[in-house]
């Protein structure tokens, strides 16, 4: 949402319970984002209200309480970290481990939950419980969902009602709910042949957002202006060739999916995929995914030198120009790309990739 929601008051609470649950009763499979939407409300308001679950605001003192509550995760064990933009759904279970979460960017880079966060924008944190599943809720100002965290059977609970006791906040308010501005849209590259210079002098594929703040850029406008052997437009359905590839061949791959204040990666080769209406489904015990392919609009691989050799991806777009999901090879930096992977972006390409 890109307008202000207003915050309900105390007297405003009774009816959208009761507007919830005439909904909840008509769509029972209708999520609670989805519900938030056609309500009106933002998901946090809806969560406050308490409209279908139970929900105890969570609260730090400090300059920044939501690092705080969040450096309190790796108390919580085993469980399933979830993060999501409008088009895609990233399901990881680990424990939250080597958390870096002290200044506005923060990092998780345990085995099996591995995060970047940017905490700018976090404003609201619940404890929820939902049919009896529990788990921690952080939201943005416009009371979007960033980051939840649910409970497994392999969780400690007693961690979790000792974080809950320790940071509710007393009585119940609704949350203020404020516009996060959005930029314009960016201009077109203007000088391509420089663009494409400053492309090839990369050594690393963490320079590549420097390199559109330079030029002033959107991704997509970068692709588009870089050249067909750096980065080229492939079929709509790239993503489900690929995955059905990796999953046949074992391969080991990276998946990145994020909102404007986390991106949430998988590491690790999948198994089981399945498609259910317009949602591509990863199921794996450890790792899930949805992916709604009806709001992909363009997918491109995209090739960038490092100093450990060309390492490529496969970039996913909705029709507004925004990220939907990232893949790549798996590799760490001083490693080359698995050569598994490249041949398999290779494949996608119409035109040869530069080398």
């Amino acid at each position: 949402m890109n307008t202000a929601t207003p915050t309900l008051d105390r007297h405003d609470r009774a009816e959208l319970q009761a507007r919830n649950a005439e909904l909840a009763a008509a769509e029972p499979r209708l999520r609670i984002r989805d519900r938030a939407q056609r309500l009106g409300v933002s998901e946090a308001e809806l969560v406050a209200a308490e409209c279908g679950l139970s929900a105890v605001e969570l609260v730090a003192n400090g300059e920044r309480p939501m690092q705080t509550l969040f450096n309190e995760l790796g108390t919580l064990g085993r469980v399933m970290a979830l993060s999501r933009n409008d088009w895609c759904v990233h399901e990881r279970h680990g424990s939250y481990e080597d958390i870096k979460a002290e200044g506005p960017i923060g990092l998780v880079l345990g085995p099996d939950i591995d995060l970047r966060l940017f905490f700018t924008c976090w404003q609201h944190c619940y404890a929820v419980t939902d049919n009896g599943r529990r788990s921690i809720q952080f939201f943005d100002r416009e009371g979007v969902a960033v980051h939840k965290v649910f409970l497994t059977e392999h969780s400690d609970e007693a961690a979790y009602d000792a974080l809950v006791a320790r940071y509710a906040a007393r009585g119940k308010r609704q949350p203020a709910i404020e516009a996060i501005a959005v930029g314009n849209e960016l201009p077109d590259v203007t000088d391509a042949a420089a663009l494409r210079e400053a492309w090839l002098a990369m050594t690393d594929t963490h320079q590549f957002f420097p390199l559109l703040r330079k030029f002033n850029v959107a991704r997509l406008g970068a692709l588009r202006a870089a050249g067909r052997d750096l980065a080229q437009p492939v079929a709509i359905d790239a993503v489900e060739t690929m995955l059905h590839s990796a999953a046949a061949s074992g391969l080991s791959i990276m998946c990145f999916v994020g909102n404007r204040g986390i991106v949430q990666i998988h590491s690790g080769p999948v198994s089981k995929l399945l498609r259910t209406g317009p949602w591509f489904n990863v199921l794996d015990p450890d790792f899930n995914l949805h992916l709604n392919t009806e709001a992909i609009a363009e997918c491109w691989v995209v090739n960038k030198p490092t100093s450990d050799g060309w390492v490529t991806s496969l970039e996913v777009y909705a029709a507004d120009g925004e990220l939907i999901v990232q893949w790549f090879g798996e590799r760490k930096p001083g490693k080359p790309e698995l050569s598994g992977w490249r041949d398999l972006m290779v494949s996608l390409c119409a035109t040869p990739l530069a080398e």
